[in-house]
């Protein structure tokens, strides 16, 4: 992707969204009229257009040039880490909180599709920028926007006063939506998660939009478009990559380590084998995604060494099993140690395996139906459930 940083400012990235097909010709009156910057703190770790990783701190008193460039640069900007606990100049630990990237904020306006007269819910106020860009389209008493982190809602909050917006700001559980402005027409999440809560489809009115960025356990994540039917079924297809934080009550804890061995020098107990399934081939994101939807409660890890090999560690989120997977470049063939009840490689193959047959599908034939009996990834189908 093309972060347009050679034209620095509201244009400059104006041109670098709309050559993208981002930000459309209805939006662009909003996004001038809503400037980005009044929305970032004076001190961000920019991200990267392709990935999740954050380059160094950028201290608007300090470097303004600098600051600006990133400002109006299409990448995410992270504005607080370990939520709230890190106060260094370095990177923390976990980032917490953001401002999104623009290319992605406008794409996934465009999927709500909301109209003059919808009422909006937001979870996840972060900045305030997205809430104000909804505020400003559809008027402040038609937005309400969830944030559990205090600092940050209140920080959002004035954000949105200074620049003479008044959606509805609540400090809250995301999960919970907010019932006293429900129904609404359109629910958007900024943070990711791997369930839909129901309240979000009980407070939608039947033909409203919820757009979320859903993801496995074991890794992947894309934007679900569902539509909310009479009988409180959603469904609809995923639209594009995403690579949002997780909503705080849906994180996952990752065992230590040292949980799975057990006291003992790997392989343990484990079972060897050897595979013709390169670890390198199901390393990108939508491999990743195939594999959490058939390989449940199970999270990876690599370990990687000098030379370019590295190991590949899949793990049962209840300590019970393990796999390790050895890569060398150039192999043809790689080492495979198994442990604990479940067999998480041959698991992993068989998710592959999967994919493989089906013709490799791209994440646009995927969908998610939610319902009374839970939630489903479906393939080209709801009636085909993967």
């Amino acid at each position: 992707m093309s972060t347009r940083t050679e034209e620095a400012g509201p244009s400059g990235l104006a041109s670098a969204l709309v050559e993208a097909g981002a930000l459309t010709p209805d939006w662009l009156p909003t996004f001038e009229a809503v400037p980005r910057e009044l929305f970032v703190p004076d001190r961000i770790w920019p991200g990267i257009a392709d990935g999740t990783e954050q380059t160094t701190l950028v201290d608007r008193a300090k470097d303004p040039e600098a600051w600006f460039k990133a400002v109006y640069s299409d990448i995410p900007l992270t504005t607080q880490w370990d939520d709230g606990r890190h106060t260094g100049d370095g990177l923390g630990t976990t980032p917490t909180s953001s401002s999104s990237m623009p290319r992605m904020v406008f794409s996934m306006l465009a999927d709500l599709d909301a109209q003059q007269g919808h009422r909006v819910l937001e979870i996840g106020t972060g900045t305030g920028w997205n809430a104000a860009l909804l505020a400003r389209r559809l008027g402040g008493g038609n937005v309400v926007s969830v944030e559990y982190d205090e600092t940050v809602a209140g920080e959002a909050g004035e954000n949105l006063r200074a620049v003479g917006l008044s959606p509805l700001v609540i400090v809250g559980d995301g999960r919970l939506g907010y019932v006293g402005s429900a129904p609404y027409d359109r629910v958007i999440a900024t943070c990711s998660i791997g369930e839909v809560p129901r309240t979000w489809i009980e407070q939608t009115r039947p033909g409203g939009i919820i757009v979320v960025p859903w993801g496995t356990d074991y890794g992947g994540e894309y934007i679900a478009r569902l539509v909310v039917t009479d009988d409180g079924t959603a469904h609809g297809p995923f639209t594009r990559s995403s690579a949002f934080m997780r909503l705080r009550q849906q994180r996952t804890e990752r065992p230590p380590f040292d949980a799975y061995l057990k006291g003992q020098k790997w392989p343990a107990d484990g079972t060897r084998s050897m595979t013709a399934l390169s670890p390198a081939d199901i390393g990108g994101w939508l491999e990743q995604f195939v594999i959490g939807l058939k390989v449940l409660g199970a999270f990876w890890r690599a370990e990687r060494y000098d030379d370019g090999s590295y190991t590949l560690w899949t793990y049962s989120t209840d300590t019970q099993s393990w796999a390790s997977a050895d890569y060398e470049p150039g192999a043809d063939s790689f080492e495979v140690v198994q442990s604990g009840p479940r067999n998480l490689w041959d698991e992993t193959e068989a998710a592959y395996q999967w994919w493989y047959e089906e013709g490799r599908p791209g994440f646009e034939r995927f969908g998610l139906t939610v319902d009374q009996n839970g939630e489903r990834v479906w393939l080209d189908s709801p009636d085909s459930p993967v």
